[in-house]
């Protein structure tokens, strides 16, 4: 019982954060901007290590450099004439890790922040920081029911204007805000991208997708959860681990069957 009442409000915190991430997931891999997320939650810790060393302000910080990224990222159309898009948020992520180290070694415990940023402490979230993701979620989640045609457009027809791409890319960064300070950069890059291709390798419509993203990231991430602790391993690790390898399995099984198929 004690070990249930450790470990549900971890695994609520993932389940949340799946929901939300296959269905940015679905977006940026019909987009083909694999690594938006990497980059831009990289480039939000810019905000959470500056924080470390004032020593305050972390959230408004998060939230102005969030803001300030999909800004940018909002403007990618307009730059991919003169640059190919992936090189451009591959340089935005250079920029922000390096920038990023900068900051902490300044600081009194810089590798340990550092590590907390990518690796995140899902393990210790409370019901509080579990109640403020909730909500803010829930509103980002209504954003984009109510926008659905035109974040739709935007993805899969390439239409829509400035201020729309930049709404997508908002709302994309101020859920990275919370998912990064609950999970940490690699969990989140995993959540957004494993899920949703785990489940084009089979299903084609948004919808089987995200159903078969959201079922196969909850079975991976309560059995990270349960085996980072009877081990005593990083929880993060072990769920971004769990999610590639069945992520490998499953596409050697398609390729198998493909290759049966033709024969």
């Amino acid at each position: 019982m004690e070990t249930f009442s450790l470990l549900i409000w971890p695994f609520m915190a993932c389940l949340l954060l799946i929901l939300i991430h296959t269905w940015f997931g679905v977006h940026i891999l019909e987009r083909g901007i694999i690594f938006v997320d990497l980059a831009l939650a990289q480039f939000i810790s810019i905000g959470i290590a500056c924080s470390m060393l004032v020593g305050d302000y972390r959230m408004p910080l998060a939230i102005g450099f969030a803001l300030f990224g999909a800004l940018i990222l909002a403007l990618t159309r307009r730059i991919a004439c003169h640059v190919n898009v992936e090189a451009f948020i591959g340089v935005l992520y250079i920029f922000s890790f390096g920038v990023c180290s900068l900051i902490l070694d300044r600081t009194a415990h810089g590798m340990e922040e550092f590590k907390a940023i990518l690796n995140g402490s899902i393990l210790w979230v409370t019901p509080e920081m579990l109640g403020s993701t909730a909500l803010l979620y829930g509103a980002v989640g209504l954003l984009h029911w109510f926008m659905r045609r035109q974040f739709h457009d935007l993805t899969f027809k390439g239409e829509g204007s400035l201020w729309v791409e930049f709404l997508f890319f908002a709302s994309f960064a101020l859920v990275l805000v919370k998912s990064v300070m609950i999970a940490g950069v690699l969990q989140v890059f995993s959540f957004l991208v494993v899920p949703a291709l785990l489940g084009r390798l089979f299903l084609r419509t948004t919808r089987q997708i995200l159903v078969a993203g959201w079922i196969a990231g909850t079975l991976v991430s309560s059995g990270g959860i349960v085996v980072s602790h009877l081990l005593d391993l990083p929880t993060a690790p072990v769920i971004v681990a769990g999610l590639a390898l069945l992520f490998f399995v499953s596409l050697t099984v398609k390729a198998l069957s493909c290759s049966n198929n033709a024969s």
